[in-house]
């Protein structure tokens, strides 16, 4: 089962609403998903983003708003009338049944033929790697072997969109890195319109075409995990991706200035009442002599913790704001000392000032 026996569907979604009583789980939610795209929602536990899953699905009716699967309105059907498959964070398996009656299951709900099952399971099971797995109980099997179970019988009856509710959130670390790309690639394989779940920003960014982050049940910005992570649309995203210093700026002129020192900039600077510049890790360098145009912070290191390929350098600035700095390590370097002043600097194309407010 290489590719699907039909296109993938694009979802449009259309001002869906969700109150439970004064609470928002959706706030007027509108969100275009391409055909065949592999789109991730993202956010904190109680951000709504499991509710718009659960509106697409059919488990959740909404208070209003449209939802259409390619040109069909799909508010009112049921779930098992969307063709859509779905897998959830628990996995949601029959332990008296075998791998293959797990996987079978959706086809003898649509009263398919014996053989035709027989054939879909096979070829079901062989592409999450599990064929010949097929009369093991599902307590002889692995929390990976189990997701995999999962996902197939999601995508044995060659549905046009897929749904995914945090399923890797139960395996350990080393297996939920390995399951992220085997999911990406069994993805790129099948092609279907996949809607997927989490509050893991490492694995929207791995795993992702575009990602959209919600908070307070609302679409705080959609866009692909590079522009996501690097030109945040606000605070909050800017602080749930990734870890950032945000020094206050103030307008000097035409240009920009935190604490009295103007600023090179490399990109636009938004239009919002509050401005902050935005400081990753991993973008600010530590040297004598940063080079021409950097931005200079001048600094004290507070403490240098060794990581092996890399170190990680907390320092304060002259306002007392503290500030970390990520760098790898080479042999022969020497890293600074709690105390010892260190100068710090920003490129122009890594200055990035963001809006301040957290909605």
């Amino acid at each position: 089962m290489t590719q699907p026996t039909k296109d993938a569907l694009p979802i449009t979604v259309r001002n869906v609403t969700k109150t439970y009583g004064p609470v928002h789980a959706l706030d007027d939610v509108s969100i275009d998903v391409h055909s065949g795209e592999f789109l991730t929602l993202l956010g904190p536990s109680g951000s709504g983003k499991t509710t718009l899953l659960m509106v697409l699905a059919g488990f959740t009716r909404p208070d209003c708003g449209s939802l259409k699967f390619g040109d069909t309105e799909v508010i009112r059907p049921p779930p098992h009338l969307r063709d859509l498959g779905m897998t959830f964070q628990s996995y949601a398996l029959f332990p008296h049944m075998t791998v293959a009656g797990n996987v079978g299951y959706p086809l003898r709900l649509r009263k398919r033929p014996k053989a035709e099952i027989a054939d879909r399971v096979a070829r079901a099971l062989d592409t999450v790697q599990l064929g010949g797995f097929g009369d093991r109980r599902i307590d002889q099997l692995s929390g990976g072997q189990r997701q995999r179970v999962a996902v197939a019988r999601a995508i044995v009856f060659e549905p046009r969109i897929l749904l995914m509710d945090e399923p890797l959130s139960a395996l350990d670390k080393k297996l939920r890195d390995q399951m992220q790309i085997e999911l990406r690639h069994l993805h790129e394989q099948l092609g279907m319109t996949t809607v997927y779940v989490t509050h893991d920003q490492r694995e929207a960014l791995t795993m992702s075409d575009r990602i959209a982050v919600v908070n307070h049940g609302r679409i705080m910005q959609l866009a692909t995990p590079r522009d996501l992570y690097e030109r945040p649309a606000n605070r909050f995203v800017a602080d749930f991706i990734g870890e950032s210093t945000f020094l206050d700026v103030t307008r000097q002129g035409d240009g920009l200035a935190w604490n009295g020192m103007p600023l090179n900039l490399g990109h636009p600077v938004p239009e919002a009442p509050g401005l902050q510049l935005m400081i990753r890790p991993e973008r600010i360098v530590m040297r004598d002599a940063p080079g021409e145009g950097f931005n200079i912070f001048d600094a004290t290191a507070t403490d240098v913790v060794y990581q092996g390929d890399s170190y990680l350098l907390h320092a304060r600035l002259k306002d007392g704001t503290q500030i970390a700095l990520r760098g790898p390590m080479r042999g022969g370097d020497a890293l600074p000392q709690a105390g010892q002043p260190v100068t710090l600097g920003l490129a122009p194309e890594d200055t990035v000032v963001i809006d301040a407010s957290d909605v």
